[in-house]
């Protein structure tokens, strides 16, 4: 009765060194990939066509964040929004699968002495710090420890299992190349983590209960059950992004058929264990080899790859997305938080120029009387509806997620700059309603009105370039400031002496009533979206605009 319990104690002991594992590779990817936003982002913008760069960018990512797992989905969401090319995409994923492999590294050295008082340190910045930065960094030093802490409940617990024959026979099954690739597959695409499931083929190393040549062909299959979650995400997604998961499964694959023919035929597992007797350290060793050298031979290969993925999934790409669509987010890339926040920023500022397209055809629709315009603008106008509501909403999941501080202002500041550009978009509607008054009346300005017309026109144009300039720099710019200070400024008193001109112009008769109602009308279009530009000009820093517009109304 005493044995029985016992043995149920280090089970239960066990899973929860099993728990305290998973948790902490979590927490410590989470806070690594907060902590390095910026320069993921950074890393992300330098990403060119050539497939050795885009290697390299998944190898440092991959480092960072330790998960290849999110690399990968987010790379099929990038594939899916069209910011990379499945070509671009396949060089990231390969480089990934070498990058995820520190953890494995990490978890070979003995320093599992010195978890708790990492698990202590990293615990005492979260609850104490004001600042998330430095909550991301206790949250990295706290989900190291907790990891490590884990590893040494799970593998101390584990030990009795070495000498159990039920084990044993089961080890004996696994280390049938076939039988153990099949459970490398399914044992990483349950627990969706080849660094985690690595691991804990490492924790059974340290306990005694696993040899490497039983390891072996579970760390193979690892790497195929890896790409299981970015198929996953596929679904539902363009053909692009089906090609590119696929990609990801034919690279695994043909790696693991590699190095199984390499293990099977050669004396591979020999010679990893005469580099070292640390079992953990073997089946690290066997981990990164393989990764590096299935990454180095098959990514001149890449070509071949996806042309196999692309008869596989047969047919044309689609066509062109349709507008009403966000182009540059995704669902899986709110995963990774830093690359969202960079990413629907890009979204906003593609709003903004459908805004400001939007009033350079109101305006021209106006002037020229054209009805082909008139209906543009409307069809872009939905557009823009679409977007506000779908960037929105967007913003508001983005807000519930951890971010950086930084990051958060600008979230904070975005729903106002979606509002203002939909605004502005409104107000070229409005224009597109007074030009059909226009052409329905069969009526037309003087030269005078339409002078003052086209030097407004000027003037708000500049004003909403300069706005989009300022909320894509994201930064202070005095100089900029000073700019939209004063066309702001010029444009209201340019509304004022044109009202009272145009009242001059009814007066004597160079214009009649119908057509002064609209030129009015027209003007306080023009001035309202004026205003709206000037607030997304200082939406990044409001108190700057908020002194600046102060002076001016003093």
């Amino acid at each position: 009765m005493t044995f029985d319990h016992t043995i149920m104690m280090q089970i239960i002991l066990a899973l929860g060194g099993l728990g305290l594992f998973l948790y902490g590779m979590r927490l410590m990817g989470e806070g690594l990939e907060l902590a390095a936003g910026a320069n993921l982002r950074t890393l992300l913008e330098k990403l060119t066509t050539n497939r050795f760069l885009g290697a390299i960018v998944g190898i440092v990512v991959t480092a960072i964040i330790q998960s290849s797992t999110a690399v990968s989905v987010m790379c099929v969401g990038f594939v899916n929004a069209s910011i990379m090319n499945l070509s671009q995409a396949m060089g990231v994923i390969m480089g990934a699968t070498i990058g995820t492999t520190v953890t494995s590294v990490l978890l070979s050295i003995q320093i599992s002495d010195y978890a708790p008082i990492a698990i202590f340190i990293g615990a005492f910045m979260v609850v104490l710090s004001k600042k998330n930065n430095t909550k991301y960094i206790g949250q990295i030093i706290a989900g190291f420890g907790i990891l490590f802490f884990g590893m040494t409940t799970m593998s101390s617990n584990l030990k009795p299992l070495a000498s159990s024959d039920q084990f044993s026979s089961i080890i004996t099954s696994v280390s049938n190349p076939f039988v153990g690739i099949i459970f490398g597959i399914a044992f990483a695409a349950f627990i969706q983590s080849s660094s985690a499931a690595v691991g804990v083929l490492q924790a059974l190393g340290a306990a005694g209960a696993l040899a490497l040549p039983d390891a072996v062909y579970m760390v193979y299959g690892i790497h195929i059950g890896a790409c299981i979650t970015a198929v996953i995400s596929s679904i539902g997604a363009t053909k692009a992004a089906k090609r590119t998961a696929l990609s990801y499964v034919l690279f695994t694959t043909f790696g693991t058929l590699i190095f199984t023919f390499l293990s099977m035929f050669t004396p591979f597992d020999a010679f990893i264990q005469k580099v070292t007797e640390n079992v953990p350290f073997q089946i690290s060793l066997v981990h990164i080899i393989s990764s590096i050298v299935a990454t180095l031979v098959l990514l001149p290969l890449e070509g071949a790859i996806i042309k196999l993925a692309c008869i596989i999934i047969p047919g044309d790409e689609e066509a062109e997305m349709e507008a009403s669509r966000l182009k540059f987010v995704d669902e899986r890339m709110l995963k990774t938080p830093p690359f969202a926040v960079s990413q629907i920023t890009k979204e906003i500022e593609r709003m903004g120029r459908l805004s400001r397209k939007n009033f350079e055809r109101s305006m021209d629709a106006f002037i020229n009387q054209d009805e082909k315009l008139i209906a543009e603008v409307e069809a872009n106008e939905e557009v823009i509806d679409y977007l506000n509501m779908a960037i929105t909403n967007y913003l508001v999941k983005l807000n519930g997620l951890n971010l950086e501080d930084s990051d958060r202002l600008k979230i904070g500041s975005y729903y106002h700059v979606v509002s203002d550009m939909e605004r502005i978009g409104d107000h070229a509607e409005n224009i597109c309603e007074l030009a059909q008054n226009l052409i329905r009346k069969e009526e037309t300005f003087s030269p005078g009105a339409l002078e003052e017309v086209t030097n407004m026109r000027s003037l708000v144009e500049n004003i909403i370039d300069d706005s989009l300039k300022m909320f894509k720099a994201s930064h202070v710019d005095p100089k900029m400031i000073d700019l939209v200070s004063n066309t702001e400024e010029e444009i209201d008193e340019k509304t004022a002496e044109y009202k009272d001109n145009h009242i001059e112009r009814l007066s004597n008769g160079t214009c009649n009533a119908t057509v002064g109602t609209l030129f009015m009308e027209l003007l306080t279009n023009l001035e309202r979206i004026a205003d709206h530009s000037t607030n997304i000009a200082f939406s990044m820093y409001p108190k700057t605009g908020k002194v600046k517009l102060e002076k001016q109304q003093a």
